[in-house]
């Protein structure tokens, strides 16, 4: 599944709750009638302000003829007849457009604003108004993707994806489903439009407690000899609010200085309603609702590059879900309701009184623990363990993960740590011997108070210690063999989603995989493993990956089930195994639907076309891509496979360099480009495009094996080793780069070269 963007929070005035029984459907306002005090603090919410009818009281920026422009990008903000209006210009193209806004669109830390540029699709605008106050930096407009946005601080030109009139601005698709209650899409895939519906304009009651006609649960209640991860069908978040309360808390013990979980078994399940949303992940399923699995609903995207770093720390717009399961917390079977108010969502308690809820702060809220100044903001829980990221400018999100600060990782793995966050002018050496030092001395101290034993670092000691460095190598892009990654994902120590994912980088890593190297994993018990099971089983050869794969295709939960599905595209099946497969298939072409007005969702249809062989209806296709998602590199490099296989290299050559004029940054076309003049034997003109793509993306080893080779065959050899010699450090050493250096230092009789080389073989 492809990865999916997302546009952030939105926007609707505060209700107070006599006027809430006015103003939303009835499904809510029943509920509002009976539950005054929970809808009161439901409206002071980020939930109740996910979206709202744009009027000149309603919205939060300043309408009274604002102008603001960014590279080529002029906007004007007016309110014309009690009409909340824009003019947005592009000097680029020449094209003006005056639009009524519809909705407004999140409150704070932003806001921003939809219109309809066709019957029922509705684009984000480019220009936001930044709702802080004035004395944080706020008060005025800006753009999406300006400097402040660290994420993308150049132009967006009309030919860029992240324009505001491409896909993935789009709301129907990318944002409706997680800002308004029981969101339909409806997207017609033939004219590729929208006709979405929902119940409720922002996100209300539904949402989070499903319908619940007549008050009773339609869900079913877990059991207690099957896990969680087991139900299809998960208690809302109802039946955790209803559960008597002695039976829910946190205590002490003289035995740690972090709380325990007493009496019975905590009921997490409502959670997954939580992960709904708060995941980067695609939809299986039009919609969602509460009560149901998440894996039923979504597949999520796993703790892999470039989303995370390779410590698991967030990098891209991931939201809470991978982070949170990969922490203690999560283990220890903390909820989001231990910190967030379950109506108001905000966080229950200021400051480190939220952490010292169940952590001692005779241990923690001392010196000899935090090492800064009592009371200061370096003192403070989250300055060290939650690192905040900026998103959209100006939006600041904390990492779930919980991590200590590890500087002498940062320096072997390029990850960022809290400690040179503020101590900008300091080296990653600097605080890991500062850190060295002080654990010295805080760690006896710490086990006196404790009574425990001084712990190690994560990674210092033992097995799993082991196994979690050769995770961060795994995602630092660096050579490991199947058997490691199998330790990793047989490590029970290790997180689960930790686990899955470096099941799932076997896909992105390995050519090929036996099926005896997974078979282990298709009957985990967590679906996490067999999700990422069935995505790597692609890389095992189809001649055994049926036998592998047949039984997920009747797993309970549909992400694994498609997954299943998508892997056993073209692979017979034995008759007793097609009703299974037709079924899982039919659910797999559902959740490509889902994402078909983008160019994934068409090139993943493509995808299964081609497989059947049927040529005709896969090339539809990815020109839909090409159509609808102008910008999206592959669509141009799937359909140059189509017609090199009707051997139409004419096809190619004209169609991939439209693609680079469209996409001139991508590596991958250009990469294409120098295969397409090696087939038609211009390999002297490939050189440069080979070079080109190893410019655009250093990080790839294949783009600088494929460039050294190219050069080689045009008879500059020496050249070859020179620039090869140079580029191996870089690249880890890539043992593929070696052996070929290897080879030319043989050829030219270069001894000093070839020990040289030697010296790196694995």
């Amino acid at each position: 599944m492809s990865k999916l963007l997302r546009i952030g929070l939105c926007g609707l005035s505060v209700l107070f709750a006599s006027a809430l029984a006015q103003a939303i459907p009835y499904t809510t306002k029943d509920c509002v009638s009976c539950h005054t005090p929970e809808s009161a603090a439901w409206s002071t919410s980020d939930h109740a302000h996910a979206m709202a009818i744009a009027t000149p009281q309603s919205v939060l920026g300043n309408f009274d003829k604002q102008s603001v422009e960014y590279y080529a990008q002029r906007a004007t903000f007016f309110i014309d007849a009690d009409k909340v209006k824009a003019t947005i210009i592009d000097t680029t193209d020449d094209s003006a457009q005056t639009f009524t806004i519809k909705y407004s669109f999140g409150h704070e830390p932003l806001q921003q604003y939809l219109v309809e540029t066709e019957p029922g699709r509705l684009q984000v605008l480019p220009f936001a108004w930044d709702s802080r106050s004035k004395s944080d930096g706020g008060q005025r407009w800006y753009h999406n993707f300006d400097a402040q946005n660290k994420n993308h601080s150049t132009e967006v030109s009309v030919n860029d994806r992240l324009h505001w009139r491409q896909p993935l601005q789009n709301w129907n698709g990318m944002c409706a489903d997680c800002h308004s209650d029981e969101v339909k899409r409806q997207y017609n895939s033939l004219d590729n439009s929208f006709n979405t519906t929902f119940s409720h304009i922002s996100v209300g009651c539904v949402s989070c407690h499903g319908a619940m006609p007549e008050h009773q649960q339609a869900n079913s209640k877990l059991t207690a000899d099957k896990p969680l991860s087991q139900n299809s069908k998960i208690n809302p978040i109802s039946h955790y609010l209803t559960m008597p309360s002695h039976t829910n808390y946190w205590a002490f013990t003289p035995q740690s200085p972090n709380a325990v979980w007493k009496a019975e078994p905590r009921d997490n399940g409502f959670m997954q309603t939580c992960y709904a949303c708060h995941s980067l992940r695609a939809p299986l399923t039009d919609g969602f609702t509460a009560g149901t699995a998440f894996l039923d609903q979504f597949s999520p995207t796993l703790v892999t590059p470039p989303s995370y770093y390779p410590d698991g720390q967030i990098k891209e717009e991931v939201f809470v879900y991978g982070s949170f399961l990969q922490s203690k917390m999560h283990a220890k079977g903390v909820n989001c309701l231990d910190c967030h108010d379950s109506h108001t969502m905000k966080v229950k308690a200021q400051g480190n009184g939220l952490c010292l809820q169940c952590h001692k702060a005779t241990v923690y809220e001392t010196q000899q623990h935090h090492n800064h100044e009592t009371n200061s903001q370096a003192a403070q829980c989250v300055s060290c363990h939650m690192p905040a990221t900026t998103y959209m400018g100006v939006d600041s999100r904390r990492d779930h993960s919980f991590k200590v600060p590890r500087p002498d990782l940062s320096s072997q793995f390029d990850t960022p740590n809290a400690c040179i966050d503020c101590h900008q002018e300091k080296s990653n050496q600097w605080a890991s011997d500062a850190i060295t030092k002080w654990r010295s001395d805080s760690e006896l101290l710490l086990s006196k108070k404790s009574g425990s034993n001084p712990k190690p670092n994560e990674f210092d000691t033992d097995k799993s210690s082991v196994n979690r460095h050769n995770l961060l190598k795994l995602r630092h892009q660096q050579s490991l063999s199947v058997p490691l990654v199998i330790e990793i994902a047989s490590d029970q120590a290790i997180s689960v989603i930790d686990r899955a994912s470096a099941i799932a980088m076997l896909a992105q890593t390995q050519s090929s995989l036996n099926a005896r190297d997974l078979v282990g994993f298709v009957e985990h018990v967590d679906p996490l493993i067999r999700l990422a099971t069935a995505r790597a089983s692609e890389r095992v050869p189809a001649h055994h990956r049926a036998d592998l794969v047949l039984p997920l295709l009747s797993d309970e939960l549909r992400a694994v089930r498609v997954a299943a599905a998508n892997s056993l595209i073209g692979v017979p099946i034995d008759p007793g195994n097609v009703q299974a497969f037709a079924k899982a298939f039919g659910e797999l072409q559902v959740a490509n639907n889902n994402i078909a007005w983008r160019g994934e969702g068409r090139i993943n249809q493509g995808n299964i076309q081609l497989a059947d062989n049927n040529l005709f209806a896969a090339e539809l296709s990815y020109k839909a891509s090409v159509t609808i998602d102008p910008f999206f590199a592959p669509g141009y490099m799937n359909l140059a496979d189509v017609y090199r296989a009707k051997m139409r290299e004419d096809l190619v050559a004209d169609l991939l360099h439209d693609g680079m004029q469209k996409v001139p940054f991508s590596a991958d076309l250009a990469y294409a480009f120098g295969l397409h003049l090696i087939r038609i034997k211009k390999i002297s003109l490939s050189v440069s495009s080979f070079a080109q793509a190893m410019r655009l993306d250093d990080s790839n080893a294949q783009f600088a094996y494929t460039y050294i080779l190219a050069l080689d065959g045009t008879g500059k050899s020496e050249q070859a080793l020179r620039e090869l010699r140079a580029l191996s450090p870089h690249y880890q050493y890539d043992a593929q780069l070696i052996e070929l250096g290897l080879y030319i230092a043989k050829k030219l009789q270069r001894e000093d070269d070839f020990r040289w080389f030697e010296r790196f073989r694995l």
